[in-house]
């Protein structure tokens, strides 16, 4: 129904926002991360990216900060036992790319430490999301390295964790030296070549 909802942010409050616009107050449902957004400020215009969430008499709007969050979310709700408050549990505990990664990578852990979500329902999480994220498309909305690239081999680890001492993030370092050609194998031919797709 709604794509967006641009307006000022009039209230904030400890699982939603209200956006007015043009003197009409919307309550938009959203996570935490999204309230610690730096975009997302009392008194300022934001724009919430949203989702109109109907089931069994509930209408409610979902919104956040990013395409990628609202992406996620939208993926989440797909999963059979995880409703629109589960996945914003969910995407409250971490960023978009790390929840997808955790995903990617079977970490369990982090998905079920969101409130609500259980081992049960975290693994049908994984085991009904691992191959869609994986899939270039879904990818590339994320930012997250294909999961064949981010294999933590020792040459993987060290090249990386060179990167982080050069001043780089973790990710950032992450998805350089997963763009490098697979062929190479020697570290230091690795870290130059990542550096190039830094600068």
């Amino acid at each position: 129904m709604f794509k967006y909802i641009t307006g000022k942010v009039a209230e904030k409050g400890s699982n939603y926002i209200v956006i007015d616009v043009g003197g009409v107050g919307f309550m938009v449902y959203t996570s935490f991360s999204t309230l610690q957004d730096t975009s997302v400020l009392l008194g300022a215009d934001a724009t919430m990216y949203t989702y109109m969430y109907i089931k069994e008499g509930i209408m409610d709007l979902y919104g956040f900060s990013t395409k990628e969050e609202l992406r996620l979310f939208e993926l989440l709700i797909t999963v059979s036992g995880v409703g629109a408050k589960g996945a914003v549990a969910i995407l409250s505990v971490a960023s978009p790319s790390k929840i997808a990664l955790s995903i990617i990578s079977e970490d369990v852990a982090t998905i079920k430490s969101a409130s609500g979500i259980g081992a049960k329902t975290a693994q049908r999480i994984v085991l009904e999301l691992k191959d869609k994220i994986s899939s270039e498309s879904i990818v590339e909305d994320i930012d997250i390295p294909h999961q064949a690239e981010i294999a933590d081999t020792d040459t993987v680890k060290e090249a990386t964790s060179a990167l982080v001492v050069l001043g780089y993030s973790q990710a950032e370092a992450r998805k350089a030296v997963a763009a490098v050609d697979k062929s190479i194998t020697d570290v230091e031919e690795i870290i130059r070549q990542a550096l190039k797709k830094l600068f």
